[in-house]
């Protein structure tokens, strides 16, 4: 009994406590701005005598997780604050209940409502009036998401001064409305701001401007953009700003061109007195968008817009000839490239180098909207899309390769690559500081789908290489990713077979070159990393729809060991160009240093070589070209294959009716027949013609209206094409006075048709690796295609570094579009790792 009484005196009162135990939650209910919007709550809780506190717990009726917002911490202690944000959009219904229960006793808590609202937004009407002097003006305020219906401040400021009489007086101030009175005399500072700030949120407000102007003064109109350029159906917005427009009348708007009337020449939307939205129309051409004043129709003003129907820039050097060209651009002219009217217009900031260039697409539909993208690779493994036209920088869409949903696996990283630390190459780190993404991706536009291939590591040094096929509205897998591994291989007995099979190595075999689509298939090719031995030159081909494997679609430029030589090599990189393609669909690329063969009976090796592969039945070698001193060139280490090849347009009424023409590091440009490359002698050349260039090319070609353009190390040349002999009228007709230190300059062309042809190169010399001379900008040049001695524009002209670009990358592929110049750089090298530059015409 004794021992029954102490229990029931002792461990009731314990009982009784628990039930004592009170939360209370300050405050009991807030409203909170979705997505941005915070609140802090506080949980006091009543007789916890551990000091246990609260578990706090967020749901709704229209939402779960995230979508009912986020906590700063699912626990405290009493009277301990924790922050709730918002959700990036709002429940339905939009009331979200807070609850804090105590952990001491989870049968006592209690709850704070939050109510998630869409943000508060200001407009204003009109947004922009002249007024002569004394006028008077009503401006209405509408703020939206203001449930109290508090409404604005109105207050007036001019730029650059305060705001005195002179400026003006506000009168008849209500919660939305207020009469602005226009000074007696016009003040030194003509324009004056009118803001409409909510009173509810005082970081949301919106402005009008006014021009005061002296009664009887003279019209005058203005127009904002004066230039610019549109792909066919793209809109873009125009203001007219009208001085002295008595009755504020305002304009009407036109559009004209050469050899189109009436809505043929574009179409308008959005019509207000001073401002629309121009829709360029479906048929490419330069066209003008005319405001004229309403009041006063002799006075008017146009800007003059380009409207391309390029289809897109979808493969390295813009087209599978590779010959560069893009002459659908109606924008660029040798008279408005120049440093007053053209320049940097913004630049998209990346997580890595980009060796790759830059591809743009038109008209695509990403999250409901149709974009103009300009989509970029990073040696960080990441893709990204951007907006090809919105300045500041828009990014559609980013995806990195190396995560769970594009096949990689927990640890891997883009591979280190330089002198100290580098797991690729020999420790020249000659690509600085990872390699992820090198080649060029190509996309096919017919099904929005990009290929691109990734390089990856882990921490167990296991080396990974797949090929992607990625949606282009999305950057989702389309399917699942193909890794590029041992399992693919050839007969063989060169350097590093095993069991007389050469299978690919994923860590020594660097995917420099662009990647090519033809009639269904990607081709991918590789060379190595600083000479890294065991290596060759390959080409695989696979499926563009499965990813898989094409059948016999494998090709080994050094399969098989020669002689003594400990060594196979042969790469394909040809300074990042991609393999041209014939209308066969044959595909031609140059070898690097590596041993050769070919001459003899079953020789299988075609280093230093131009190959034409069939892909008729798989790859198959269907003819090839080796220079006579081919020893020479592979034991001095002086590539043919450095240089890329370009087809030039068929000639069929010269003497040579296919050609193609590509060069290295001795200087020699071979211009080829196709349908006799002309295989190797050790005593000659069987080529159509050799133009030595100088000095060394790392370099693809131009090709444009019977000329070829190509820089090697030094200036940028151009060579004539006579269809009557069929080959190159000896030296260059024209040269740039600047040199373009190694490497050189893979060039590209902008032409509307056969007319305003611009030569644009970039200078990467500086290109910041520890075989480079020094680290500096890349300086992108335009040049007049007639006359290389005529340079239009260069990056580091203008006042103030105002058009300089981010460090240099080498081997860096300018992609002209849509009268904008886009160039990959590696940003600053430390906080910024890798940037995208953006040139066009400056608006105004």
């Amino acid at each position: 009994m004794m021992a029954l009484g102490l229990c029931a005196f002792m461990c009731a009162p314990r009982s009784v406590a628990q039930t004592r135990i009170t939360v209370r939650v300050s405050p009991t209910s807030a409203s909170v701005e979705v997505g941005t919007g915070t609140q802090q709550f506080t949980a006091t809780v009543r007789r916890d005598s551990a000091n246990r506190g609260v578990r706090w717990t967020l749901s709704g009726a229209g939402c779960t997780g995230s979508a009912c917002g986020t906590l700063s911490a699912t626990s405290s202690a009493s009277g301990t604050p924790i922050t709730y944000r918002a959700p990036s959009s709002v429940p339905s219904p939009a009331t979200v209940t807070l609850t804090a229960t105590a952990v001491s006793n989870s049968t006592r808590k209690t709850s704070a409502a939050i109510t998630v609202r869409p943000p508060i937004s200001v407009t204003i009407s009109p947004a922009s009036v002249s007024l002569n002097v004394s006028a008077t003006q009503q401006f209405t305020a509408s703020v939206a998401n203001d449930p109290a219906n508090q409404g604005v401040t109105w207050a007036l400021s001019q730029s650059g001064s305060g705001c005195a009489p002179s400026c003006g007086a506000l009168s008849g101030q209500t919660a939305t409305t207020v009469t602005y009175t226009a000074p007696a005399t016009v003040p030194a500072n003509p324009t004056v701001t009118l803001t409409a700030k909510s009173v509810r949120d005082t970081s949301k407000s919106r402005s009008a401007t006014i021009t005061v102007r002296s009664s009887g003064g003279s019209l005058s109109l203005t127009i904002s953009p004066k230039r610019g350029g549109l792909a066919v159906a793209q809109t873009l917005a125009f203001t007219a700003t009208v001085v002295n427009d008595v009755g504020n009348a305002g304009v009407t708007w036109s559009a004209s061109g050469s050899g189109c009337s009436g809505s043929a020449c574009g179409t308008f939307t959005s019509t207000t007195r001073t401002s629309a939205t121009y829709v360029a129309p479906s048929t490419a051409g330069i066209y003008s968008v005319t405001a004229t004043s309403a009041a006063d129709v002799t006075k008017s003003v146009s800007a003059t817009i380009g409207v391309t129907d390029l289809p897109g820039v979808l493969t390295y050097h813009n087209n599978t000839s590779r010959d560069g060209t893009n002459t659908k651009e109606f924008v660029l002219t040798a008279s408005n490239v120049t440093t007053p009217t053209f320049g940097k217009l913004f630049s998209c900031q990346v997580d890595g180098a980009i060796y790759a260039q830059p591809l743009w697409v038109p008209h695509v539909t990403v999250s409901g909207s149709s974009h103009n993208l300009i989509v970029v690779a990073s040696q960080h493994n990441s893709v990204y899309a951007f907006d090809a036209d919105a300045s500041p920088c828009v990014t559609l869409w980013h995806t990195n390769l190396l995560d769970s949903a594009h096949g990689g696996a927990a640890g891997e990283t883009s591979v280190p690559s330089r002198a100290t630390g580098g797991l690729v190459g020999n420790g020249f780190g000659d690509i600085t500081p990872e390699v992820g993404v090198t080649g060029t991706p190509v996309i096919d536009p017919s099904t929005n789908t990009i290929y691109v291939v990734s390089k990856s590591v882990n921490a167990n040094t296991q080396f990974f290489q797949r090929l992607h096929a990625l949606d282009l509205t999305t950057g989702n897998e389309r399917v699942t990713p193909r890794s590029i591994d041992a399992s693919i291989s050839v007969a063989g007995t060169g350097d590093g077979s095993v069991n007389g099979r050469v299978a690919f190595d994923p860590r020594n075999e660097n995917q420099r070159p662009g990647l090519v689509l033809s009639s269904g298939v990607v081709y991918v090719s590789w060379a190595s990393h600083e000479d890294r031995d065991p290596y060759h030159g390959w080409v695989v081909g696979f499926s563009a729809s499965t990813l898989v494997p094409a059948t016999n679609a494998v090709f080994n430029s050094t399969p098989n060991r020669v002689g003594t030589l400990s060594y196979s090599r042969g790469g394909i990189w040809m300074g990042g160009g991609a393999p041209a393609v014939d209308a066969s669909g044959n595909l031609y690329f140059i070898t690097g240093n590596g041993t050769f063969d070919a001459n003899t009976t079953g020789g299988s090796n075609y280093g230093d070589s131009v190959v034409k592969l069939s892909t008729t039945s798989g790859l198959s070698v269907a003819d090839y070209f080796t220079p006579h001193d081919q020893a020479t060139l592979d034991t001095n280490d002086t590539d043919f294959g450095s240089g890329a090849a370009t087809i030039l347009v068929d000639q069929p009424s010269g003497p040579v009716t296919h050609l193609v023409i590509g060069g290295g590091k001795q200087g020699n440009l071979f211009l080829l027949n196709r349908d006799n490359l002309g295989k190797f002698s050790g005593s000659t050349n069987n080529v159509v013609q050799t133009i030595n260039a100088g000095n060394g090319i790392f370099a693809t070609p131009v090709f444009w209206q019977n000329n070829l353009y190509v820089a090697p190390i030094g200036a940028l040349k151009q060579y004539v094409f006579s269809p009557a002999t069929g080959k190159f009228n000896g030296a260059p007709s024209s040269q740039t006075a600047a040199a373009f230190g190694f490497p050189g300059a893979t060039p590209s062309l902008s032409a509307n048709g056969t007319a305003s042809g611009i030569v644009w190169a970039a200078d990467s010399s500086q290109y910041c690796t520890t075989q480079s001379p020094g680290c500096g900008p890349a300086v992108l040049h335009a040049y007049d295609a007639t006359n290389l001695g005529h340079e239009l524009w260069n990056s580091s002209q203008a006042a103030g570094n105002r058009d300089q670009a981010g460090r240099a990358v080498k081997f860096t592929v300018p992609t002209i579009a849509n009268g904008k110049v886009y160039l990959g750089t590696r940003g600053n090298d430390s906080s910024v790792l890798g940037e995208l530059e953006v040139y066009g015409l400056l608006p105004n």
